[in-house]
């Protein structure tokens, strides 16, 4: 959550926005944001889902644990899912990643260009053009 909350600005300045959804209580939210230094930062919205809807929902419930896998989940202005990330226990998100992502998407959204491996947004994007299949 403080890693994510550090590029909030990056974020909203892609015109984006953030919920922080888990399966503990709207108390334990209200006090790790209280008494945690890094989670005091987190400007963005935290949701409760005790019942676990949300998390079933979208596939990233672990039964036994009752608790989410760590996840990160965008989904486009239609509501559609363009992207859906789950991380192991033992590995932390890529924040840098998932601005990537989030920038890709919206690159290929605006000019119809794909984005490459690595891509950056400094870098141009490739046709999406079936005669360029194995030529570039």
């Amino acid at each position: 959550m403080a890693a994510v909350a550090a590029i909030y600005p990056k974020i909203i300045a892609l015109q984006t926005e953030v919920l922080g959804i888990s399966t503990d209580s709207v108390y334990a939210h209200k006090v790790f944001t209280e008494v945690s230094p890094s989670a005091s930062k987190v400007q963005f919205q935290l949701v409760s889902d005790r019942n676990h809807q949300i998390s079933k929902a979208y596939r990233v419930l672990n039964e036994h644990a009752g608790a989410t896998f760590r996840a990160t989940i965008i989904i486009d202005p239609e509501g559609i899912i363009s992207s859906k990330m789950i991380y192991p226990n033992e590995v932390g998100r890529s924040t840098f990643e998932i601005l990537r992502v989030l920038e890709g998407i919206q690159y290929a959204r605006k000019t119809g260009k794909g984005v490459p491996e690595n891509w950056l947004p400094t870098q141009s994007g490739i046709q999406k053009d079936p005669d360029f299949i194995g030529k570039i």
